[in-house]
């Protein structure tokens, strides 16, 4: 008997009934600045995820044992930036009701907005760790309130003071910096500070959100927006594994743009940073 051929990243094809965690894809890029192409990442990604393993040396554990659902890519409304967003939140909405936890491949930065408004109902007191290259505190990008330069300003309108965590950061306007000293934390260039950070926040519910352009270019060129300066990626790890220790409720991965690197190491290197975040995630 033949069966349908639905390709999932390796390793995620169990029921959803069953899971703790969804994967799902939001190919978005709408508002990218630069150069686009991050709505490509999902697709892209679960293809070649076959091309490395189920198993984690580093961890010591295997997809193949853990509970995992990968449900495709939403249909979000390109040309409405507003709306796509509401559909990124409505599936979250949906799976938060239904007890597990979202992880997101983006697309762009910006649609880490659509899951943290959904996970706000559900979680109050929401704290955010951000992993990226950029601030994205701008108010506005070309008279756009919503951007990927953006998006972390607009995550604040949701949450307040004191409830984001920056890591990484190495670029961004002086009037990003200058308002950000007041409203988040930002470590610039690396994880210095991280350890700290979760002490801080353990028993809180925490979304995690990595831009993959935290990693140096010379390890991670496939992106929109390389920044010179970033960290390994042995240091993105070990920062995950840091962060797992705490009550991670959401998370995404987002900014992988497949087509600036036509060697694939960049979609690996991201399959990979997948595979070992959710192995982290799933077995607390």
């Amino acid at each position: 008997m033949l069966n349908k051929n639905i390709e999932t990243f390796i390793g995620c094809d169990n029921e959803y009934e069953e899971s703790k965690i969804v994967i799902f894809g939001a190919p978005f890029d709408s508002t990218t600045s630069f150069r686009p192409g991050t709505r490509f990442a999902s697709k892209t990604m679960r293809s070649e995820s076959f091309g490395i393993e189920t198993y984690s040396p580093y961890q010591d554990k295997d997809l193949e044992d853990t509970t995992l659902f990968d449900g495709g890519d939403l249909e979000l409304s390109f040309g409405n930036t507003s709306r796509a967003l509401g559909q990124i939140e409505a599936f979250t909405d949906q799976v938060l009701a239904d007890g597990k936890i979202p992880c997101m491949i983006g697309g762009e930065h910006l649609v880490t907005l659509g899951t943290v408004r959904s996970m706000v109902k559900q979680y109050p007191d929401l704290h955010v760790i951000q992993f990226d290259a950029h601030t994205d505190l701008r108010d506005d990008y070309l008279e756009e309130s919503l951007s990927h330069a953006t998006v972390i300003r607009r995550v604040w309108d949701l949450l307040g003071d004191d409830k984001i965590f920056q890591f990484g950061i190495r670029s961004g306007d002086r009037s990003e910096f200058k308002w950000g000293k007041g409203h988040v934390y930002t470590n610039k260039f690396n994880f210095n500070g991280l350890e700290n950070v979760v002490e801080k926040l353990q028993g809180k519910p925490v979304y995690l959100t990595i831009d993959l352009d935290v990693l140096d270019p010379s390890v991670f060129p496939g992106t929109g927006t390389p920044e010179a300066g970033g960290v390994s990626f042995m240091e993105l790890l070990n920062a995950i594994l840091t962060v797992s220790n705490l009550n991670i409720v959401g998370c995404d991965v987002n900014e992988l743009s497949p087509v600036y690197d036509q060697s694939g190491v960049s979609t690996a290197v991201a399959c990979k940073v997948l595979r070992e975040l959710l192995l982290a995630i799933e077995s607390k």
